[in-house]
């Protein structure tokens, strides 16, 4: 006979990626419940989060160890107005890593930790991305410290370098990849529409799975980025291959994308659901959802959009990051620019390479 489960709603499902999660899914008095836990299964952190979710209540968390350490500075962040206030994804993973922390140091003292512990910690992590994330996590974690418990000592971080990052970040789509993706999935699907909106707006996942016929204002298409908090506006007779997505949208249906029981997306969900699309269409796991992202703004700078109009299509508060599309896209000319430079550059006389044998 099986025993009981302890947490009724809540499985164990595989992950895209290979791996596990713990996902609730239940309905109470008609509020649907559909999220994922953190891990392991049973721990404090699975029990605090299950309960405010079935609850819709938050109880303060308590330290299992005295001021000073990681756990309690860590326990005490968690029950913060900061933390509270930050968008539920971004708690959700923060706290993932945060636990991550508390499960390997959490006895131990802030004033004890030292550099060489530090590199240690980051080496666990494994590459680069994730190191440089956890040296973030225990800086902020010894501002805090010093800002609200009164720790008066020096973050050993301060004297251990970042991983070097050779990798551009996450996978940007190419044309042959979207190519196939659209041979695959049909017009009026909607891992169809998926792509569509993403490349057309430039919408990050969190907010592309929300949007809707709300979101349609005459001729344009708007949405505020919740990351940034800008608005983003773009005129749909430049975007035809959405537009022709949108007029195949059921009148009675309000949002875009709906899940199999006809509900949005959460954000974690509808990340894994689009992979599983990506999956199904042939395509290689780095195809994700922040790649095609993107490839809609790596286009625009192909085309010559300064940095400041793919500034505004990813919503970003400064033009730093929308410099890269730009940088990247004037080598290409730059570097075509220079090979005209070469005496005898006339090639219009040669066959193709294929019927030349070259």
């Amino acid at each position: 006979m099986s025993k009981r489960n302890p947490f009724p709603g809540a499985t164990i499902v595989d992950d895209p990626r290979g791996g596990k999660r713990i996902r609730l899914r239940k309905t109470i008095k008609g509020r649907k419940i559909d999220c994922y836990l953190p891990g392991p299964w049973a721990s404090r952190s699975m029990v605090e989060a299950y309960k405010a979710a079935i609850t819709g209540t938050f109880e303060p968390p308590k330290s299992q160890h005295s001021r000073g350490t990681f756990d309690h500075t860590i326990t005490d962040y968690l029950s913060s107005k900061s933390f509270c206030e930050l968008r539920e994804s971004t708690r959700y993973h923060k706290r993932l890593r945060l636990d991550w922390i508390r499960e390997k140091i959490g006895a131990a003292r802030l004033s004890d930790l030292q550099p060489y512990h530090v590199e240690h910690l980051m080496d666990l992590k494994g590459g680069p991305t994730a190191a440089n994330r956890l040296h973030k996590e225990l800086s902020e974690i010894y501002t805090y410290a010093r800002k609200r418990l009164g720790f008066t000592g020096v973050s050993p971080t301060e004297q251990v370098d970042r991983r070097k990052i050779k990798s551009g970040g996450f996978h940007t789509w190419t044309d042959e990849q979207v190519a196939q993706f659209r041979d695959y999935h049909a017009s009026g699907t909607d891992a169809r529409m998926a792509l569509e909106l993403i490349i057309g707006t430039g919408a990050a996942r969190q907010d592309a799975r929300a949007m809707g016929r709300m979101n349609i204002k005459g001729g344009n298409i708007w949405y505020r980025r919740i990351k940034t908090g800008q608005d983003v506006e773009l005129p749909l007779e430049y975007l035809p291959e959405l537009v022709a997505e949108l007029r195949q949208l059921p009148p009675t249906q309000a949002t875009f994308i709906l899940n199999r029981d006809g509900n949005p997306y959460t954000v974690e969900s509808f990340g894994n659901w689009f992979a599983d699309q990506c999956r199904d269409a042939g395509l290689p796991g780095e195809c994700r959802a922040h790649g095609l992202r993107k490839y809609g703004a790596t286009r625009l700078a192909d085309q010559g959009a300064s940095e400041f109009q793919i500034m505004a299509f990813l919503a970003h508060k400064t033009p730093q990051e929308a410099r890269r599309y730009v940088q990247a896209a004037n080598r290409v000319k730059l570097a075509a620019g220079a090979l005209a430079l070469l005496p005898g550059n006339n090639v219009q006389h040669l066959r193709p390479l294929d019927k030349a044998g070259a």
